[in-house]
């Protein structure tokens, strides 16, 4: 993904994909896991689908809330499973500066994370992630953007 961009939208067809690829590499690794935490909310659609391409049925969630609209402030955890995370994928869309996946790690101590997409600042705290992104780069994803009516240039 482009640094000459300042934001990137990613499709649901995209997300999707990318999404399939991180668990064909996860089947790739041979390990087994006994359940997934989805880290709320972004961790929800890319625990659903590695939920279903890893044949997993425990979907579990921990809740932490660090955005407000576009901007990382304080961190506060909602809700957290209980245990270590041992035997446990621990599940989000993207690594950014790391906070959000500090705190879940310091939790599930034992859980293995992965995101799909990671930017240089959170990269170490992933165990795994499929795409590097820019730091000054702004994700949208799928379920943050909606599709429009876009006049043609001709007519603007």
């Amino acid at each position: 993904m482009s640094a000459a961009a300042s934001h990137y939208n990613i499709s649901w067809d995209e997300f999707h994909r990318d999404t399939r690829e991180l668990a064909k590499q996860l089947l790739a690794s041979g390990r087994q896991w006994k359940g997934i935490i989805a880290i709320a909310r972004g961790g929800l659609a890319p625990a659903a689908i590695l939920a279903r391409e890893l044949d997993i049925r425990l979907v579990d969630t921990i809740c932490i809330a660090s955005y407000q609209h576009d901007q990382q402030g304080e961190v506060s955890v909602l809700k957290q499973p209980e245990g270590d995370g041992e035997g446990f994928l621990l599940v989000d869309d993207l690594v950014d500066s790391g906070k959000t996946a500090k705190i879940a790690k310091e939790l599930l101590p034992k859980a293995d994370f992965v995101a799909i997409y990671a930017k240089p600042a959170g990269k170490p705290m992933a165990d795994q992630y499929l795409k590097d992104v820019e730091q000054q780069v702004w994700l949208h994803f799928p379920w943050d953007i909606e599709l429009s009516y876009a006049e043609p240039l001709a007519d603007r």
